[in-house]
């Protein structure tokens, strides 16, 4: 059986991954709503794929103890994690992470095979974008958060990725303006 394998990531409705501003983390827009049912994606059992940007800005940003980070985030740190890296090594300062160097493709090819728990990975967008074109990606979880970030704006989420149809099987809405959107991608053409 192959293991799902879901690129989660958060992004402004005109989608920057990220931003210079003054917004705070989540562009200052979390909730009650959203922080719980975040809690809940991450307290199933699976595994997080990072590629090497994404963890040392991770490790980082999560070195705080767990009572500073949200739950969900507290949550994360805990699973277990493949980190996809030709210039990292161990340790890692992340517990039950594990470095694997080679192509990503191939790395996540052999961890949907072998893992006996879903994939997902927060973040790690030149990662990600390199796993839709290899058609690796099961999910697409896109959380946008209501905020222009058009000045302040960094990362382009889909900057640079292929051209693909969107089939959408989930959508929701948390604390009057978060909108969470679970897409089944299909290259198009």
């Amino acid at each position: 059986m192959t293991a799902t394998y879901t690129f989660d990531v958060f992004m402004s409705l005109d989608g920057f991954g990220s931003h210079t501003g003054d917004w705070g983390g989540y562009w200052g827009k979390q909730g009650p709503e959203f922080l719980a049912h975040r809690l809940a994606q991450y307290r199933e059992d699976q595994r997080m794929v990072f590629g090497a940007n994404t963890h040392r800005l991770n490790a980082r940003m999560l070195s705080a103890t767990p009572a500073a980070l949200d739950p969900w985030v507290a949550r994360l740190r805990t699973l277990p994690a493949t980190v996809v890296s030709a210039t990292l090594d161990g340790p890692l300062g992340w517990p039950d992470a594990t470095v694997v160097a080679g192509d990503a493709a191939d790395v996540v090819a052999r961890l949907k095979e072998e893992s006996p728990v879903p994939l997902r990975s927060h973040g790690s967008l030149s990662l990600n974008r390199a796993l839709l074109a290899a058609g690796l990606v099961d999910r697409v979880q896109v959380t946008v958060f209501p905020v222009l970030t058009g000045k302040t704006g960094v990362c382009p989420v889909f900057g640079g990725a292929e051209d693909f149809d969107l089939e959408l099987l989930e959508s929701r809405t948390f604390d009057g303006g978060i909108q969470e959107l679970i897409y089944r991608p299909a290259r198009h053409g």
